[in-house]
């Protein structure tokens, strides 16, 4: 079901924007919901969990220290499309590699606490994933790469996490170092959902639209402790 669900949310992301076409605000709306749903997940279940299971809290602090870095290494080379914003222009004739190594990277990263935690984590990626899979289908489309391409990339970015899943659940490595790794990746979720939500909207004006959606993002998580 976690690979189902991961996968769905990319395929349902690519095919609003095939046959919906959502407007910006649309989608801003979703990814202020997303990443406020994302980071109360990490805030409420996350970081108790991952403190819970260990006697040496400085680990745990310094691994999400390194997520965070780590995250904003990432956007270096991803240009935010992790957080809804691919800021980068394309003529169609070179593949951006590093856009697709970075998400892919992020991505599969994603996916490996998802079966150490409890089904809100897995939740809150699949909520995120899907304006993410909006933006990045509506940025390739509107280049001039070829359908396969497009379509390629989005296939092997869509089995990224559910990769990650499967990895993080039988390889020993990944098992004995749960612990850090789910505090490298809280690291990560708090990088991208602050960025998500701190955003200064336009003229620095207060956005009620936003606000309602961040503020149903986080009672969602609230509700469901």
């Amino acid at each position: 079901m976690n690979y189902i669900l991961l996968i769905t949310a990319v395929l349902l992301g690519s095919l609003l924007v095939l046959f919906v076409k959502p407007s910006k605000q649309i989608v801003r709306l979703l990814l202020a919901f997303s990443g406020a749903y994302l980071l109360s997940v990490t805030v409420l279940h996350l970081l108790p969990d991952v403190y819970t299971v260990t006697s040496n809290s400085t680990i745990v602090g310094v691994f999400i220290l390194v997520g965070i870095i780590l995250q904003s290494v990432l956007e270096s080379f991803s240009k935010g499309a992790e957080h809804g914003h691919i800021h980068i222009h394309s003529d169609g004739k070179k593949f951006p590699t590093l856009l697709f190594i970075s998400l892919c990277l992020h991505a599969f990263s994603e996916g490996l606490p998802i079966h150490n935690a409890d089904e809100n984590l897995l939740l809150a990626i699949v909520v995120h994933k899907i304006p993410i899979a909006i933006v990045l289908t509506s940025f390739l489309l509107e280049t001039k790469y070829s359908k396969k391409i497009v379509f390629s990339f989005l296939f092997f970015f869509g089995f990224m996490s559910p990769l990650g899943v499967l990895l993080g659940d039988k390889i020993p490595f990944f098992t004995m170092y749960a612990t850090e790794i789910t505090a490298l990746i809280i690291g990560v979720f708090l990088h991208i959902s602050t960025i998500i939500l701190f955003e200064s909207t336009e003229n620095h004006k207060f956005n009620l639209q936003k606000f309602i959606a961040i503020l149903l993002g986080v009672l969602l998580t609230v509700f469901t402790l």
